[in-house]
C-alpha cells in the first residue's frame, strides 16, 4: 500500500552536536564520557564526524577539518553544542509533501554520501535530507535523514558503550515561550502532538521525548548542568541516555575523573565536560 502523509511521523534519528574545528577534542572527551565512537567519517558535502549509534537513534559530532570551514559554513554560525534535531524519513518526497501540506517551509531533498570503512573494504554510506527553513529554528537544525544504507550506519559492533547507553531518550529545548517553539513541531506532525510537561510542553520521538521548557524548569530540572542562550533566544540544550543500570555510567565517570550530580530522573554531566552541552544518564 503507498505511504501516505500521514506516514510522516515523529521518530529520533540522530542527534548533531557541532564540535566546528575540535573534532579531536571532542571525540576523545566522548570517548572518556564512555560512548564508543566510529571512525572518522568524511562527507561529500565537506563535513565530518565521529558518530555513537545506539539501538534506534545516534549522536553525531560534527565539524571540519582544518582549512575546511568554509565547506558548510552555515553551519558553524551556530553555537558549539546540541543544533541537530533530526528525525528519521519514511520516503524524502512523501516527507516534503507532508511538509507542504502542513504549510511548514522546507528545502528540496538534497542527497549525499560518506565512505565507510569495513572489514571487506570502504562502502558509501548514502544519505537524503529534507531540512525545515532556517527562519524556523533559532540557534540550531531541524530536518529528516532517510536513510539508503542503514546497514552502514546501525551496524552492531558499534552498540555496546561503556558507559551502558542504549538510546537517547530525552532532547531537550529551553526556549522563553515554550508553546511557541514547540508549535513548529505540532505543524509538521500534525495535531494533537503535544503533551503538558512541567515549565512548558513535550512530545514522544520514539524512544525518545522531546521537551521544550523554560530555562529556568531547565535549571531546575538538569541541576544548572545544561548551558543558557545569553540573549535568551531559544537553545537545545540536552540529551538523556538510556542505561539498564546507573552504576554502568558512574562508574566509567568515575574511572575518567569526569564529575556528575544527581538529578530527578538519573545522573547528569555538567556542559563544560561535554562540548556544551548536559548528558545524562537514566535507568528508567
Amino acid at each position: 500500500m503507498p505511504l501516505t502523509i500521514d506516514a510522516v511521523r515523529p521518530v529520533l534519528d540522530h542527534a548533531v552536536i557541532n564540535v566546528m574545528g575540535e573534532l579531536d577534542r571532542a571525540a576523545a572527551q566522548y570517548q572518556r564520557l564512555g560512548f564508543h565512537l566510529t571512525e572518522r567519517g568524511h562527507h561529500s558535502l565537506g563535513s565530518s564526524n565521529n558518530l555513537a549509534v545506539f539501538g534506534e537513534n545516534y549522536l553525531e559530532l560534527l565539524g571540519y577539518l582544518p582549512g575546511r570551514e568554509t565547506a558548510r559554513a552555515d553551519l558553524w554560525t551556530h553555537p558549539a553544542g546540541l543544533t541537530g534535531l533530526v528525525f528519521k524519513s519514511v520516503d524524502p518526497d512523501i516527507v516534503a509533501a507532508a511538509l507542504k501540506a502542513r504549510n511548514v517551509p522546507a528545502e528540496a531533498p538534497v542527497s549525499f554520501s560518506r565512505p565507510v570503512a569495513l572489514p571487506g573494504g570502504p562502502q558509501d554510506a548514502r544519505f537524503r535530507v529534507v531540512r525545515i527553513s532556517s527562519d524556523e529554528v533559532q540557534n540550531g537544525r531541524t530536518f529528516f535523514c532517510h536513510h539508503d544504507t542503514p546497514e552502514l550506519v546501525y551496524r552492531p559492533e558499534w552498540l555496546i558503550h561503556p558507559n551502558g547507553a542504549l538510546n537517547i531518550v530525552e532532547f531537550v529545548i529551553a526556549s522563553q515561550e515554550p508553546a511557541r517553539t514547540a508549535a513548529l513541531y505540532e505543524r509538521m506532525f500534525g495535531a494533537p502532538l503535544l503533551a503538558p510537561a512541567v515549565g512548558g510542553v513535550s512530545f514522544k520521538a520514539g524512544a525518545a521525548t522531546v521537551r521544550v521548557l523554560t530555562p529556568a524548569a531547565v535549571a531546575e530540572r538538569y541541576c544548572g548542568a545544561a548551558p543558557t542562550s545569553a540573549d535568551g533566544s531559544d537553545r537545545m540544550i540536552a540529551l538523556v541516555f538510556q542505561v539498564g543500570s546507573l552504576d554502568i555510567p558512574r562508574a566509567a565517570l568515575d574511572a575518567a575523573g569526569i564529575g556528575h550530580a544527581p538529578y530527578a530522573d538519573g545522573i547528569i554531566v555538567d556542559h563544560g565536560s561535554a562540548a556544551n552541552l548536559a548528558i545524562g544518564f537514566t535507568a528508567r
